[in-house]
């Protein structure tokens, strides 16, 4: 069955994905010195057994690449995804020197709006697609290129994420939108698809800054939204919707069961939610509930 995992990074995010076929997804990573054995081995023992594994980077800043040179070193990683661009920074740390060389090298597919890609979305006798779709991108637009401007000229970052879409056939559906800022979503909801999606994961790690306008969760009509760590005072907590809070949580773990989603947390004294029903599941740490999809 399909896993996904988000783990409690603090000010970062980091996704990984065990597909129901022969694919393992990494969406973003921050992975510290002090973490880095345990991480690693985590990522090690679940993607052991799959043919294809992938890292999907939403942008060039620190608390999404942080660490990937350790990724990278401990398991070099053959499939890059990113959205195109030539971004600069005055202090080049060792993260971005890796993302640079990973970005501009032989293993880079460029993901823009509806791009194909053998066994990301795309089957053949060999092997299942993932069922990952890019919705955004669009590389043509003049909104889009302006942030890719600023990212190439070292100004800022965030609004190049791409929106990341990974659907299950007949089950549950996320999206991503790393750290795209709420005017710039805005700007650019009518050249975007935005499908009804079980579970989102909030812009900007769930800031205010990166609030999901209402004109796009209406087109989403999101059952759960999952806000990330960030200080308290500086998150959306997206009233009137179902949310999952990192700073709370810790680790959420994902289990994709048909047409059900159960849903497992770090914290130990994290509290049932109500919206849950309680299947009464074990096995990927403390049970918190099932989302009928």
């Amino acid at each position: 069955m399909p896993l996904v995992k988000t783990h409690a990074v603090g000010n970062g995010d980091m996704t990984y994905i065990k597909h129901g076929s022969d694919s393992f997804t990494i969406i973003d990573c921050v992975i510290s010195d002090d973490s880095k054995d345990a991480m690693l081995a985590e990522i090690r023992r679940e993607s052991s057994d799959r043919g294809i594994v992938r890292f999907l980077s939403t942008h060039p800043d620190d608390d999404h690449f942080r660490g990937i040179h350790h990724l990278d070193d401990a398991m070099p990683i053959q499939n890059f995804y990113v959205v195109k661009n030539s971004a600069t920074k005055e202090n080049m740390s060792d993260s971005f020197r890796r993302y640079c060389r990973l970005r501009d090298g032989d293993k880079a597919f460029y993901i823009s709006k509806g791009c194909t890609r053998k066994w990301l979305n795309d089957s053949d006798d060999a092997r299942g697609s993932a069922g990952i779709h890019i919705l955004w991108p669009d590389t043509s637009n003049e909104t889009f290129k302006k942030a890719l401007a600023d990212a190439n000229n070292g100004v800022a970052f965030n609004n190049i994420s791409p929106v990341i879409r990974y659907s299950i056939n007949g089950g549950a559906s996320f999206i991503w939108l790393g750290d795209l800022e709420t005017k710039f979503m805005e700007d650019i909801v009518n050249h975007v698809s935005l499908p009804q999606t079980t579970i989102v994961f909030a812009a900007h790690h769930g800031r205010d800054s990166g609030k999901i306008p209402h004109s796009w969760l209406d087109k989403l009509r999101p059952r759960i939204i999952i806000i990330g760590e960030a200080p308290s005072r500086h998150l959306n907590y997206y009233t009137g919707y179902n949310t999952l809070t990192q700073n709370t949580t810790g680790d959420i773990t994902m289990d994709c069961d048909g047409s059900k989603v159960h849903f497992y947390v770090s914290n130990d004294t994290y509290e049932m939610r109500p919206w849950l029903l309680n299947e009464y599941k074990d096995g990927y740490g403390h049970y918190i509930g099932t989302q009928q999809v």
